[in-house]
């Protein structure tokens, strides 16, 4: 060992370093560097993956980060022990939670107080005491290096001395090296690492300009000034530093002093405060008996043995803890009235199910335990609990917060990433590309992700930048350079992580952009990774809209419990064959649509599969249509292996569950519920095909010992590559498929109530507030507009086929303003239109956006005139003020010079202020001069291979990665929805019309397929 490089950023520094630690730690291996320290700014974001990495090519890691101190110079230090591990995550905690998002400084006087167990770099050109040195004051630089000392220990700082060929090098060193004697302070030689390889100083360049809000033109100075901020092997350091031999071989001796690894994290989960004379496992034992008795109707001896083998495993897992803890979570929200699901694969858990935490027994829908716990089982089980969106959810989260304050429990974070239109957005800003074609390129770009380098050139060139600008490879090596490195860091949408004690022992805290909110530097495949625990309090709006939905037929005295809801209803099941499954849960997407008349669910269980089978897992993987041919008959179901039929019989011979997979490799290839839980983690892992590959290599060799033909095993493995992108296992479907149940079952049976949750609760699903309306209409619900005189602030029920906007509706009226004007009128009703001017306390704008959405009628006679009476100055006499609390009538108004608008200036009016029309549908208006266009509902009728034209507003645009470059599009017009497919080649050429209109007309081939009408 002659050289461990101490100094690397990765680009978990945020727009500081070119390459994630996996390319650093590969790069070490390559350059035969036995160890690296990496050291983020501000932060160890990058330290899971660096030790993960590190782990597969045997590349010692050493943890370390750079601090940023209040004079805005930059210190990088090194862990040397737990001890020191824990102050430097107490100490980034301290100084992110008392800074703001992206500042985080750390004052000198601390460094004192969290300096054991931890080294001290003089740093480099932003150390403070190369700061001082370059500014020629050698006085400044002496005290910078006696503060180190005295905070961190003589023994423990360390003179950083690099070599990046720039002029003036070699003076620096002198004064550097003569500080170091004069100090008696060992030199240290390190790299500066900023990228693993020098063809990324690119990538730098770029990131400096992002920093800096500037293009490379004017960039300047300030980017790079060449490309040696690389790993560099041992030989070269030597040469480099040839001037002093000991600053090389220092960073060997270091190395070996710096033991500390992620092994020695001391995580602890929290303990659960159970009753006197009970352990955790006593207690989850009570309480899952107690349970059990509640939920089914009698514990025979198949639930017993369950139960007990499930206990025992949970026991010897040492989780009884975590169990509880979840539990107690669940009882919170139900004795406050927050409806609370369980999913994940929970659902494939007897205990949990006896405990309240997923109404899907396991038992009765033969669900594999070992999908959710297994002997082999290192990482904590999952368990999600799925909660109303919104301020509900928002509750059950602060609980958590509160019961483990003051630092025991953070969200984990999520890091975003560089990709689609806002990777090549950021480089084209780099690049100076004009912000008109840098907005036609976002224009023409739908969604997701590009699939190749070729599309991103043809995107540039149609967005005005062709092949031939001088820029444009650039941009396409950029694009490819710059996908999927990290961004900045955000938080996980729900996923929160305990600590016995405090938790910032084990990860620094940062403040989260939202109020209230703590989040951990480390996202959630790192924390699992790390045996970290992790509960998600995750927000669905459907569960937002059923609580509502609940809420609003209890206070109607229609009440409904979810619980007993039947599940044989035959209306529920007919609106799920005629695909009329606008607003529902899961199955309201346009292949969803296309699927159910062909599925025709009858039972729970077809609902299961309907809700599986529109994935990327069974749709890469050809089992989609396989499925739907056998229950329609039209092929016979068969089996790869008659010992698969046990497994398959009840999705008719195809794998479409995880589950499902698991067991086929527990029976064909003989893998133990350890190796189960090893492919089920690998089909997880979206972000490791190399890990899949092992597994399935495994596989492989086990199905040849057991002699099974090469067909059969490359079936096999087809179907666990397909699972890896994106696969469902059965006990979240079967979660999902309760609340897809349910919203149609409240659609057919409680249908204002449910479209008037469905309205207050957006935006979420595929459906603006419009179709909603209009889907509600044709349903035969009447929909009344907001006024002021009638709603409340959230959109309400008035009978049971009527509906009124709420004024939330009007998108330029503040919800406080709302609420005042809301309180005015409950105190006495508004008497004329000057008595509301009076006393609702709106501004002009709010007083124009309600009268030109007709909320003022009543108070006007149309919305012109309230325009008119909305521009009058009201007088705050004291006779006026004085007759409208007596309630006598105001002086006689001047007559309104305006004429009323008609129907299409009322149109207008409506989606200008709300966004949606009671009126009639956009389509009614321009019908006579589409005179050969087909409405929607009469797609239908229409032949199947006949040519015609359709026309409608775009409410969706769909390009699935699994579709092969078709576009989907919905057109809505005043019958309903025709579905359209453009062809890739079509799209291409027409793409910017495609993405950017409102209304289209199609003219195309009627596809018929057993009751699906498409337009080709």
């Amino acid at each position: 060992m002659e050289y461990v490089e101490l100094h690397a950023r990765s680009a978990f520094s945020f727009l500081r370093g070119a390459s994630p630690p996996s390319a650093l730690v590969q790069q070490a291996a390559q350059l035969g560097l036995p160890a690296l320290a990496l050291s983020d700014r501000n932060g160890v974001y990058g330290i899971p993956r660096l030790h993960k990495a590190a782990a597969e090519t045997g590349v010692r890691p050493i943890t370390g980060a750079e601090l940023i101190l209040t004079d805005g110079s930059v210190l990088p230090v090194l862990v040397r022990s737990q001890a020191g591990y824990r102050n430097l995550c107490h100490l980034l905690t301290r100084a992110h939670l008392r800074g703001s998002k992206g500042s985080a400084p750390v004052f000198w006087e601390e460094l004192e107080e969290f300096g054991a167990g931890l080294v001290a770099l003089t740093g480099d050109h932003e150390g403070p005491v190369q700061r001082a040195l370059r500014s020629g004051e050698a006085a400044g630089a002496l005290e910078a290096v006696a503060r180190l000392e005295n905070a961190f220990g003589r023994e423990n700082v360390y003179v950083e001395l690099q070599r990046h060929l720039l002029r003036g090098e070699s003076l620096l060193h002198e004064r550097l090296l003569a500080l170091a004697e004069a100090r008696a302070l060992p030199p240290l030689a390190t790299g500066g690492v900023n990228m693993a390889r020098r063809e990324e100083r690119e990538v730098l360049d770029v990131f400096t300009c992002m920093r800096l809000h500037t293009h490379l033109d004017a960039a300047g100075r300030a980017l790079t000034a060449n490309h040696e901020c690389h790993l560099r092997p041992a030989s070269q350091m030597k040469r480099l530093f040839a001037h002093c031999p000991e600053a090389v071989a220092n960073s060997v001796r270091l190395a070996e002093s710096l033991p500390f690894t992620l092994k020695d994290l001391g995580y602890e989960f929290p303990e659960y405060p159970v009753p006197p004379g009970e352990t955790m496992d006593s207690f989850l034992h009570t309480v899952t008996m107690s349970g059990a008795r509640a939920r089914y109707s009698h514990l025979g001896r198949r639930v017993m043995a369950q139960l007990q083998r499930e206990l025992a495993l949970i026991a010897q897992l040492g989780f009884s803890g975590y169990f509880l803890i979840v539990w107690d979570l669940v009882n919170f929200c139900t004795s406050h009235n927050i409806l609370v699901q369980g999913r994940g694969s929970a659902a494939n858990s007897a205990v949990c199910y006896s405990l309240g935490i997923t109404a899907c027994d396991p038992i009765s829908c033969e669900l594999l335990f070992e999908r959710f716990l297994s002997e082999g089982r290192t990482s904590w089980p999952d368990i999600d609990l799925d909660l109303p969106s919104g301020p509900r959810r928002e509750a059950v989260i602060q609980e958590v917060y509160r019961r483990y304050a003051p630092e025991g429990a953070a969200m984990t974070a999520n890091v975003i990433t560089f990709r689609g239109r806002g990777a090549m957005r950021e480089i084209g800003k780099a690049l100076d590309f004009s912000p008109a074609v840098l907005g036609r390129f976002s224009a023409l770009f739908a969604s997701g992700d590009f699939p190749n380098t070729l599309a991103v050139q043809e995107q540039l060139e149609k967005a005005g930048v062709p092949a031939s600008h001088p820029r444009a490879p650039a941009a396409l090596r950029l694009y490819e350079a710059l996908r999927r490195l990290p961004r900045h860091l955000g938080q996980h949408s729900g996923g929160m992580i305990l600590s016995r004690g405090r938790l910032s022992s084990i990860v620094p805290l940062e403040r989260a952009s939202m109020e209230g909110r703590v989040v951990a530097q480390w996202d959630k495949y790192d924390c699992e990774q790390l045996g970290i625990i992790k509960v998600d309090l995750l927000g669905l709006g459907m569960m937002a809209v059923l609580q509502d939905t609940l809420e609003l037929c209890a206070d109607r005295g229609r009440s409904v419990d979810l619980a007993t809801i039947p599940k044989d209803d035959p209306a529920t099941y007919a609106l799920m064959q005629a695909a009329d499954t606008v607003g529902v849960f899961q199955i309201e997407s346009r292949a969803q649509m296309a699927t159910l008349p062909r599925m025709k669910p009858r039972c729970f269980y077809d609902v299961v599969v309907e809700v599986a089978i529109i994935r990327p897992g069974p749709i890469q993987g050809d089992m989609v249509h396989p499925y739907l041919a056998r229950r329609a008959g039209k092929e016979p179901v068969t089996y790869l292996h008659p010992d698969l039929e046990p497994i398959l019989k009840r999705t008719l011979g195809v794998a479409l569950f995880q589950e499902q997979l698991l067991r086929i490799a527990m029976v064909i290839a003989g893998f133990s519920a350890s190796e189960a839980e090893e492919l089920r983690q690998a089909l997880s892992d979206m972000r490791s095909k190399e890990r899949m590959e092992r597994v399935a290599e495994r596989l492989r060799l086990r199905m040849r010992e057991r002699n099974h033909g090469e067909e059969l095993i490359e079936r096999i493995l087809k179907s666990m590559r397909s699972f890896a992108l994106y696969g469902f296992p059965e006990s979240h479907a079967i979660s999902f498929a309760l609340i897809a149940y349910a919203s149609a079952w409240m659609k057919v049976h409680r249908a204002a109530e449910f479209y008037a949750s469905l309205l207050n609760n957006q935006p979420m699903g595929f459906y603006s507030s419009a179709t909603l309306i209009r889907d509600a209409r044709g349903r035969g619900l009447r929909v009344l507009p907001a006024s002021v005189l009638h709603s409340q602030w959230r959109c309400t029920v008035e009978d049971d086929r009527t509906v009124r906007l709420g004024l939330c509706m009007i998108g330029e009226l503040s919800a406080a303003h709302g609420a005042a004007l809301l309180l005015r009128r409950e105190e006495q009703p508004f008497g004329s239109m000057a008595d509301f001017q009076r006393r609702a306390g709106l501004n002009r704008d709010e007083l124009r956006a309600l009268a030109r959405a007709g909320a003022l009628q009543g108070l006007a006679a149309h919305r012109r005139e309230a325009l008119w009476r909305v521009q009058e100055p009201v007088e705050e006499d004291l006779f006026s003020l004085a007759a409208a609390r007596l309630g006598q009538s105001a002086p006689p108004e001047e007559a309104c010079p305006l004429v009323p608008m008609n129907t299409e200036e009322r149109l207008e009016a409506d989606f200008s202020t709300t966004r949606v029309t009671v009126g009639p549908h956009p389509m009614e208006l321009l019908r006579r001069q589409l005179p050969n266009a087909w409405m929607a509902a009469e797609l239908r009728q229409a032949e199947s291979g006949a040519r015609v034209q359709t026309a409608g507003m775009v409410i969706c645009r769909q390009r699935p990665g699994t579709a092969k470059g078709f576009v989907f599009l919905s057109l809505e017009d005043e019958s309903g929805i025709s579905n359209i497919i453009v062809s890739p080649d079509l799209y291409e050429r027409t793409r910017l019309l495609i993405a950017s209109e409102a209304f289209l007309q199609i003219d195309g081939t009627v596809q018929q397929n057993e009751g699906t009408t498409h337009l080709r």
